[in-house]
């Protein structure tokens, strides 16, 4: 009997493994939320958005030095008619850049509110200590120019050059992703 064999089951008298529609491969960032949501609902987060998109919520500068902790929500819940209380939100900044960041406070206020769409937060507590260095970005892969010549000749009908510029660079760009991920998934 091969080893294929014993994992289909034909040894406990199941039926060999069909493929099934159902447990086809699920990208990560699918599963991931199941896994830290919990984790992030201790620390008073609705979900990984300000944490995974910190860097574009108050730039690239201020989140090399600061990562959000956790958000603490007001204890009591507010009576008919009563405004609710916002939260305070804890971040970690590293000790030199503590000063700048404390006065760039209510500019990060702001940011945060604008991405959550209402005003969640309206405190900033700043716990000072070191902050992970963020993952160093990879360089971006220049575009094969026959793949850019290809964009160009399907993009050349078009009339206003603004347009037809942008139109190239995304079909670059989508060409580029698509070839991306065709090669790291392929094995």
């Amino acid at each position: 009997m091969t080893a294929s064999r014993f994992f289909q089951g034909a040894l406990c008298g199941l039926p060999p493994l069909r493929h099934n529609a159902a447990m086809a491969a699920k990208p990560l960032a699918d599963l991931i939320d199941d896994l830290l949501a919990p984790v992030l609902a201790a620390q008073g987060f609705a979900g990984r958005a300000i944490v995974s998109l910190w860097p574009e919520i108050v730039g690239e500068r201020l989140s090399a030095r600061t990562r959000p902790l956790k958000i603490d929500w007001p204890r009591r819940r507010p009576a008919p008619g009563e405004a609710s209380e916002p939260a305070t939100m804890v971040v970690r900044v590293e000790s030199a850049f503590a000063l700048e960041m404390q006065q760039l406070g209510p500019i990060v206020l702001e940011r945060v509110n604008t991405h959550l769409g209402w005003r969640a937060v309206g405190k900033l507590v700043l716990k000072q200590g070191p902050v992970e260095a963020p993952a160093p970005k990879r360089a971006a892969a220049p575009p094969d120019p026959a793949l850019t010549a290809r964009v160009a000749e399907q993009v050349a009908g078009i009339a206003d050059p603004d347009l037809r510029a942008s139109l190239a660079r995304l079909g670059v760009q989508v060409a580029q992703s698509t070839k991306r991920r065709t090669l790291d998934t392929a094995s």
